[in-house]
C-alpha cells in the first residue's frame, strides 16, 4: 500500500511540470531569438553544435550520472543514516566536482580543435564554419562545471522534498542567456549585421546562464542546513557508491547523447541549416518530456530508492505504476499532437525574420518522425532510474549500448540504402527509443514481477479513447482553417510577425487549445483517475490563491 506520509506524485509532479514549463517555454523564447536573428545559417548551426559539446558532457555526467546516483545514495542514508550524514556526502561530491570538473573544463578548452573535428566534419566543407564552431566551444565549456553544480543541487533539493524551486532554476537559465546574451551581442555590434560577434554575445550568454542556474539554488540548500565545507574523504562509503553507481549510469545515459551527436555527425554533411532544424525539432519534441517525463522520474526517484532500502515492494511497484499513468496519460496526446500540428507549431515558433517557409517545412516533417518515439523517450525516464534503486546498474548499460550500436546501424542503413537524408536521423533515435523503453520494462517485469494491476489497462484504454477524439478534432479544424487563414492573411504585417507567420500562430495556439481542451474533457467524462487528481491538485491552488 502507498506511504500516507509520502506527498502524492501528482501533486509534487504538477509542481514541476509547471516549473519546467515556465522554463521550457523560456527555452523556445531564447531559440525563437536566435532563429530570428541568424535563421537556418552557418553561425546559428556553429553555436548549436559548440554547446553540445558541453551540453552532453554535463547531461553524461551531471544531471544524467550524478543525479541518478546521487539523488538514489542521498535518499537511503536519509533513511538509514539520518540527515547529518545526508549533507556530509553532499559536501563530499561537492568538493569532488569542483576539483575534475576544473580540469575536464580546461583539457576541453585545449582541444576543442580536435573535438570539434570529431564530432561536425562536414563543416570543414564550408569556409570558416569549423574555426567559428571552435571558438565558440571554448567559450561555453566551462558551463559543464555550472550545470553540474546545479544539478548536484537539485538533487539534494528534490532528496529533502523541495522539487518547485530546483525545476525552477532552469527558467533563471534561459533568462540570463536570453538578456545578457542579447545585450553583449549588441555591444559587439548594435546593428547586428556582423554575425560573428552576435553569435559570440549569445556564447557568454550561455555561460553566464549556466551560473544563474545554480546560484539561484544556493540560498534553499542553506534554509535546508547545507553549508559547504571543504573536505576530501575519498574513502566514504557512500562516496564510494555514488562513484560505483555513476559509472554504469554514464553509459546507461548515454544512449539518447551519443544518438544524438551521431545524428549531429551525420547532419553536419547535408549543408547550412540542417543542424539548425534538427536542433530545432529535438527540442520540441523534448518539451514534454521535460514537463513529464522528468517531472515524473524526478518524484519517483526518491520514494523508490527508500521503498527499495527498506524492502517495501508493495510501495516500489505502486510507484512504479502511478509514475507510468501519469507518464502515459501525457506523452500519448502529445506524441499524436506534434505529428498532427507540426508545422502551424514551427512556423509560429519560428519562421520570422531570418527564419523561411523553407526551413519551416524541413523542421516540421523531423519533427514528426521525432514524435514517433516521444513516448519511449518518457517511458525510459521513468523506468530507467528505477533499476539505480534495486542496484541493479548494468541492465540500462547493456540496453545502452544495443541501442547505440542498432541507431548507428539504422541511421547507415536509412542514409545509404532507402536515401531517406535528413530524415533517417529522427527515424533511428525514435526506433531505439521505444525498443529501449520495452527493454527495460521487459527487464524489470523479470527482477520484480508485474507492476501493474486491471486499473493501469482500465486507464490505458481511456487514454487511447480520449486520445482518438483529440486526434480527429484537431484532424478535422486543420482541414476546415488552415487553407483559409493562409489565404486571409496573406498581406497582413503586424511588426515582426508577416502574413503566414501570423496564420499559423492563429493555428497553433486555437487548434491545440481545442485540441488539450478536447482530450482532458474526454478524459474527464471517461473518468480517468490521473486526469481528475492532476484537475483537482490544479483547481485547489487556483482557489486558495
Amino acid at each position: 500500500m502507498p506511504d500516507p506520509q509520502k506527498p502524492s506524485t501528482a501533486k509534487s509532479a504538477t509542481k514541476i511540470m509547471a516549473a519546467v514549463f515556465g522554463s521550457r517555454i523560456l527555452g523556445l523564447v531564447r531559440e525563437m531569438v536566435l532563429s530570428f536573428v541568424f535563421g537556418a545559417s552557418r553561425e546559428l548551426d556553429a553555436l548549436k553544435v559548440a554547446f553540445r559539446i558541453p551540453n552532453l558532457l554535463r547531461d553524461l555526467f551531471a544531471e544524467g550520472a550524478l543525479s541518478a546516483a546521487f539523488v538514489t545514495t542521498f535518499s537511503q542514508k536519509m533513511a538509514t543514516e539520518g540527515k547529518e550524514s545526508a549533507l556530509r556526502l553532499a559536501n563530499l561530491v561537492f568538493n569532488i566536482l569542483v576539483v575534475s570538473l576544473s580540469l575536464i573544463c580546461l583539457l576541453g578548452i585545449l582541444f576543442s580543435g580536435p573535438l570539434v573535428h570529431l564530432i561536425a566534419p562536414g563543416f570543414a566543407e564550408t569556409a570558416g564554419k569549423l574555426a567559428l564552431t571552435v571558438k565558440l566551444t571554448q567559450i561555453m565549456f566551462p558551463f559543464i562545471l555550472f550545470a553540474a553544480l546545479a544539478a548536484l543541487y537539485m538533487g539534494l533539493l528534490n532528496s529533502l522534498g523541495s522539487f518547485g524551486l530546483p525545476a525552477s532554476a532552469s527558467m533563471a537559465f534561459n533568462i540570463i542567456s536570453i538578456v545578457a546574451g542579447g545585450a553583449i551581442a549588441w555591444c559587439f555590434d548594435p546593428t547586428f549585421q556582423d554575425k560573428e560577434k552576435c553569435v559570440t554575445g549569445f556564447a557568454i550568454g550561455v555561460l553566464l546562464g549556466g551560473l544563474a542556474q545554480w546560484a539561484a539554488q544556493i540560498p534553499r540548500a542553506r534554509k535546508f542546513g547545507f553549508r559547504f565545507t571543504w573536505i576530501f574523504d575519498l574513502q566514504d562509503s557512500g562516496l564510494k557508491k555514488i562513484l560505483f553507481l555513476m559509472i554504469p549510469a554514464i553509459v546507461g545515459a548515454a544512449a539518447v547523447q551519443v544518438n544524438v551527436l551521431v545524428s549531429t555527425y551525420f547532419a553536419t554533411g547535408f549543408g547550412n541549416g540542417a543542424v539548425t532544424w534538427l536542433d530545432n525539432a529535438f527540442r520540441l519534441m523534448q518539451m514534454p518530456i521535460g514537463m513529464f517525463g522528468v517531472a515524473i522520474s524526478t518524484v519517483m526517484l526518491p520514494s523508490v530508492s527508500r521503498s527499495a532500502a527498506l524492502n517495501n515492494l508493495d510501495e516500489f511497484k505502486h510507484s512504479i505504476q502511478e509514475g507510468l499513468r501519469y507518464m502515459l496519460l501525457l506523452a500519448i496526446p502529445s506524441s499524436v499532437g506534434l505529428a498532427l500540428m507540426a508545422t502551424p507549431i514551427i512556423g509560429a515558433l519560428f519562421q520570422h525574420g531570418a527564419y523561411h517557409s523553407a526551413d519551416t517545412a524541413q523542421t516540421a516533417t523531423l519533427l514528426r518522425y521525432y514524435s514517433i518515439g516521444l513516448i519511449g523517450y518518457s517511458a525510459i525516464k521513468v523506468l530507467a532510474p528505477t533499476f539505480y534503486a534495486l542496484n541493479k546498474v548494468w541492465t540500462p548499460v547493456r540496453i545502452s549500448i544495443s541501442g547505440i550500436l542498432l541507431n548507428i546501424l539504422l541511421n547507415y542503413c536509412f542514409i545509404r540504402v532507402f536515401n531517406l537524408g535528413l530524415y533517417s536521423l529522427p527515424l533511428s533515435i525514435s526506433i531505439v527509443a521505444l525498443l529501449n523503453s520495452f527493454q527495460l520494462w521487459f527487464w524489470l517485469y523479470r527482477l520484480i514481477g508485474n507492476p501493474f494491476d486491471k486499473t493501469f489497462f482500465i486507464s490505458l484504454a481511456k487514454i487511447l479513447a480520449a486520445t482518438f477524439v483529440m486526434a480527429g478534432m484537431v484532424y478535422m479544424l486543420n482541414w476546415l482553417f488552415a487553407d483559409t487563414l493562409s489565404v486571409w492573411l496573406h498581406d497582413v504585417h503586424v511588426g515582426i510577425f508577416k502574413g503566414q507567420g501570423i496564420a499559423y500562430i492563429i493555428q497553433a495556439f486555437v487548434i491545440s487549445g481545442i485540441g488539450a481542451a478536447t482530450y482532458f474533457g474526454s478524459a474527464w467524462l471517461l473518468k480517468l483517475d490521473e486526469a481528475q487528481r492532476i484537475y483537482r491538485t490544479l483547481t485547489t491552488k487556483f482557489f486558495k490563491r
